[in-house]
């Protein structure tokens, strides 16, 4: 059987005006701020408006460690959305924005797929409102300042061997990882070292998806630290007068983005951290927005439950004051397969036993979340070369993990088949049975903050990290920002360090190769292992098969 790709589904949408979806959700027309028919942004007036009004429930999708067979998390996130709706439920999804750099690479686009697609398709998956531009353009001046200030006398004093801020743009581009700047003469500055991050890797980008609104947004700009003076002060982006021009860039950018469906159901999509480097969750505001609007809201978390879900948890819920009430961890049967050691080409035979042992890790994914008191449900997102025996075993293998697992068809019938995980999830929401808390105290040390998650969480034996980067962890507790969570930042394919490690190993070490403070964004990022900031293009990039066909549509995006 042949089936339609995921752009000639989204091209056959029929979409209504974006002010309809706005009124789904009491969001009057003069409160939206329309980019052409099918998106508009949320004005920051009527936001500020629905503060007192009460929050719906909140239901995060989370999912085993990602594996080139593909786990359809943002597709599940979308199709549970409909689902809701379509048994009578006002419910609302909040997903990410696409990056540039992903589709135009290896990975393809952000918006769902199948019958549980996000459009506008294209949009969202190429330049959108102007996001991610706004963002680029404010770190980017906030570089181009550091150097000018340098250039007329460098009041400040900075060390230009010590500068920690580098430039960023939305693609990926491995020549930019590390370069040389200002060659070329004295007056174009002081040659130095630099290079360049993705846009979703900026700091920048984990600022706007955490703050509250524009004052907080400035508050948090301008506590950057972006240098360090020949005697290791820190060196602000306030210190700089940057934080309010900064701010000015980015006023539209964080107004949440309304777009909808392809069952025309309302979904917010706004912002895009990497999901190592940074929390990996689309915006607070966004999120709070649609719980005061909608009374069930379905987000989703980057990569699997262990970085995504944790972060969700300990950085995002903690920052905002959320707490999820129930929480889908989508799995499936190919994953399954791949974790218990089948190569991808030979995924299409069955194999039972490689099912079966592959479930160790969707058994840990359940027991993590399980610790931070929150209810699950795992949504086994169905394949058409998936069979029955092998269905069987991953649900038996849930129940003898205590909990269950439903079968979800929405990929291929929409709501209509993921209307069972609908009305099961709207029942663990209703329950009252979460009883969130986060895995560690904002007193606990830094270190004990990294050591509880490694052990809790990846079920590592010990931490390994040199007496420099203890040292440095300890004068960050000195300097007052003991408090703030961490971000570990680590490979998304496995519960180690080691790409290569499937399953649910134990036993591992988790080495620590280098601590950074993202003071405004709030939390420390904990690098283990190599970690890319700046991805490359594989040897086939989609940007190659992307193109307009005869009739003037964009063919290639997926």
């Amino acid at each position: 059987m042949a089936y339609k790709t995921d752009i000639e589904i989204a091209r056959e949408a029929k979409k209504k005006p974006i002010q309809e979806i706005g009124a789904r959700l009491g969001i009057p027309e003069t409160e939206l701020l329309p980019f052409g028919h099918d998106k508009a942004k949320v004005s920051a007036e009527f936001i500020a408006a629905q503060k007192d009004r009460p929050d719906g429930k909140l239901i995060l999708v989370t999912a085993i460690n990602p594996t080139p067979a593909g786990e359809g998390k943002t597709t599940t996130t979308v199709g549970l959305g409909d689902g809701l709706n379509a048994i009578g439920k006002n419910a609302a999804i909040c997903i990410r924005e696409a990056s540039l750099g992903p589709c135009f690479g290896m990975k393809g686009g952000a918006a769902g797929g199948g019958l549980a697609q996000v459009v506008p398709m294209e949009d969202m998956n190429l330049h959108f409102t102007g996001d991610f531009h706004a963002i680029t353009s404010a770190h980017n001046l906030l570089s181009a300042m550091i150097d000018n200030h340098i250039y007329w006398g460098n009041e400040l004093g900075i060390d230009q061997r010590r500068i920690v801020w580098r430039r960023v743009m939305d693609m990926n581009d491995r020549a930019l990882r590390e370069i040389v700047t200002s060659l070329g003469g004295v007056a174009n500055g002081f040659p130095g070292q630099g290079g360049f991050d993705i846009t979703v890797a900026s700091e920048v980008m984990a600022i706007l998806c955490l703050a509250t609104d524009i004052r907080d947004l400035q508050e948090r700009l301008g506590r950057i630290i972006v240098a360090y003076t020949r005697e290791r002060e820190p060196v602000s982006a306030r210190d700089l007068k940057a934080d309010g021009a900064m701010t000015v860039l980015l006023a539209q950018a964080m107004q949440p983005n309304l777009v909808q469906t392809l069952e025309n159901n309302p979904a917010f999509v706004h912002g895009g951290p990497f999901a190592n480097i940074a929390h990996g969750c689309n915006s607070v505001i966004a999120t709070k927005t649609a719980l005061k609007l909608a009374d069930y809201v379905v987000t989703e978390a980057g990569f699997g439950a262990d970085l995504g879900a944790e972060k969700f948890m300990d950085i995002k819920c903690r920052m905002a004051d959320l707490a999820p009430d129930a929480v889908v961890i989508v799995a499936t049967v190919r994953a399954m397969k791949m974790n218990g050691g089948v190569k991808k080409e030979d995924l299409g035979a069955e194999n039972v036993a490689a099912v079966h042992k592959g479930c160790e890790n969707l058994g840990r994914h359940i027991a993590n979340i399980r610790s931070f008191g929150v209810p699950a449900v795992v949504a086994i997102n169905h394949f058409v070369t998936d069979t029955e025996a092998e269905i069987d075993e991953v649900m038996a293998y849930v129940d003898r993990q205590g909990s269950e697992a439903i079968v979800c068809r929405h990929w291929a019938e929409g709501s209509a088949g993921i209307a069972d995980l609908s009305r099961r999830v709207a029942q663990l929401a209703d329950s009252g049975m979460a009883q969130f808390a986060p895995l560690y105290p904002d007193e606990m040390s830094l270190f004990h903050k990294i050591e509880t998650i490694a052990k809790r969480i990846y079920r590592a034996d010990e931490v390994l990290a040199d007496k420099r980067i203890r040292d440095q962890l300890h004068a960050w507790e000195n300097a007052g920002y003991g408090h703030l969570p961490v971000c570990m930042a680590k490979t998304q394919y496995s519960f180690s360090t080691d790409p290569n490690l499937r399953g649910a190993p134990t036993g591992h070490s988790v080495p620590v190769r280098e601590v950074r403070l993202s003071a405004g964004a709030g939390f420390v990022v904990v690098i283990c292992g190599e970690i890319m900031t700046m991805p490359g293009l594989p040897r086939v990039p989609s940007a190659e098969q992307i193109r307009f066909n005869d009739a003037g549509q964009i063919e290639g995006l997926f």
